[in-house]
């Protein structure tokens, strides 16, 4: 049984990521209100991106990368414009650069 990245688009438009064993049941859980604070104030929710992995500890250290990025490039991913992510990561980078 595969385990699961997965990313949730929220009712006020908002990205939730996280990482499961067991994905049908882990948005059940979110949509029940039981899936966490952030997801329970956002409801309903939908699933706007799920991959498979072959090991939990992929899944989770995905997930943890993928927390980390911009909406834009959270966006490329979720709609399979997997061409942008190398340049919406280095445009963050950048913005990151001059912020600091």
């Amino acid at each position: 049984m595969p385990d699961h990245l997965y990313i949730l688009e929220c009712a006020d438009g908002s990205y939730y990521t996280g990482s499961t064993t067991n994905v049908e049941y882990r948005i059940e859980t979110h949509n029940s209100g039981l899936g966490g604070e952030w997801t329970s104030t956002r409801l309903p929710l939908r699933v706007a991106f799920a991959q498979d992995f072959a090991h939990i500890a992929e899944a989770f250290a995905a997930e943890r990368q993928v927390k980390g990025w911009s909406r834009a490039k959270k966006q490329a991913l979720i709609s399979g414009r997997f061409d942008l992510l190398p340049e919406l990561a280095r445009s963050h980078s950048r913005r990151t650069n001059l912020a600091t």
